[in-house]
């Protein structure tokens, strides 16, 4: 069974709503390729409404699996307990405030025909590069702001909730500057397909050594990139400009700091960890942006497969990440 994943995705990305198409290497238009959403969203919401058994039974019916998931992400219990669940669903959304960020997540979404088709050629891109990858069924929810995308077995559900846009009022009360920025339709796409790659390719290294985690997140990116690859890369970093910039000029500088300060082998818990925060990294040099681990590991990632040039799926399938490194020749 597909480990679940309840993810509250860092790398949520800034960009405008029309650079967030993704491209199949065969030319095919998005539109080719759609998915279908299913709105389990609306539905809920209606019950909310209604308050109907008999809806009650339907919504059962037709979202088994992602019920049970919806139960043990959000409140930590088993799917099956149905009464249970549904009422702590209802009783959960009929707060008022969160009830609110509700009917505002479902008028804001209440056409999905473009998103359908972004996230079907998305999906379909990597299904290219990896053939025995299954597209999942796809779901909308509301989480209340606690998760942004959710993966188990042939399933993936998106908290519409966590994107309506940096200008949400709401969001001021629980978001920094940098995460608002995150919070835009337009990051939609990137989301789920990194969150589907993580769950089908789960890190199965030392997550104390910072090696292993920078190859790691550098083989997510390298991948996700190349399906969308006219998303700038400081997009995908969520970075602005700016940090991007600071990330390409001191590109020498970093590395050189990782080397000596013995950071890149020594299996340390809590060095390595700093690397993949999304705080600005202070410890390694004023002005320095987070997630400098995912950001460098990109890079090797990157020049490893110029260099070899394997397949997408040997390059997930490479746990020797001392091997990658040295056949990147990386050398800033």
């Amino acid at each position: 069974m597909k480990f679940l994943r309840t993810a509250l995705f860092a790398l949520l990305l800034a960009m405008s709503a029309a650079q967030t198409g993704c491209n199949l290497p065969d030319g095919r238009n998005t539109a080719d390729v759609p998915i279908r959403i299913r709105r389990f969203d609306r539905d809920v919401y209606r019950l909310l409404q209604a308050d109907s058994p008999a809806m009650q039974q339907q919504i059962a019916a037709d979202y088994a699996p992602l019920l049970e998931v919806i139960g043990k992400s959000l409140f930590r219990m088993d799917g099956t307990q149905r009464p249970a669940l549904f009422e702590r669903l209802l009783n959960y959304y009929a707060e008022p405030t969160l009830n609110r960020l509700y009917r505002d997540a479902l008028e804001q979404y209440e056409n999905v025909e473009t998103l359908e088709n972004e996230l079907g050629n998305g999906f379909r891109h990597l299904q290219s590069q990896f053939p025995a990858m299954q597209i999942p069924a796809v779901y909308l929810h509301v989480s209340g702001l606690q998760q942004n995308v959710i993966v188990a077995d042939s399933l993936l559900s998106l908290s519409i909730d966590k994107y309506l846009g940096a200008d949400y009022p709401l969001y001021r009360d629980f978001f920094h500057a940098g995460q608002l920025r995150r919070m835009e339709r337009a990051c939609i796409v990137p989301d789920c397909l990194t969150a589907w790659l993580l769950s089908e390719y789960p890190f199965s290294g030392d997550g104390r050594i910072l090696l292993e985690r920078m190859i790691y997140e550098g083989k997510i990116k390298y991948i996700l990139h190349r399906a969308c690859p006219q998303l700038a890369p400081e997009i995908w970093m969520g970075y602005t400009p700016a940090e991007y910039r600071w990330c390409r000029q001191n590109e020498k500088m970093l590395w050189r700091l990782m080397i000596e300060r013995k950071h890149l082998y020594t299996p340390d818990a809590a060095t390595t960890a700093r690397y993949f925060s999304a705080v600005p990294s202070t410890f390694i040099a004023d002005g320095a942006p987070g997630n400098l681990g995912v950001w460098i590991g990109w890079q090797i990632v990157t020049e490893y497969m110029n260099k070899t040039h394997v397949s997408p799926e040997n390059l997930m399938n490479d746990g020797d990440c001392r091997e990658i490194l040295r056949k990147s020749k990386y050398k800033p």
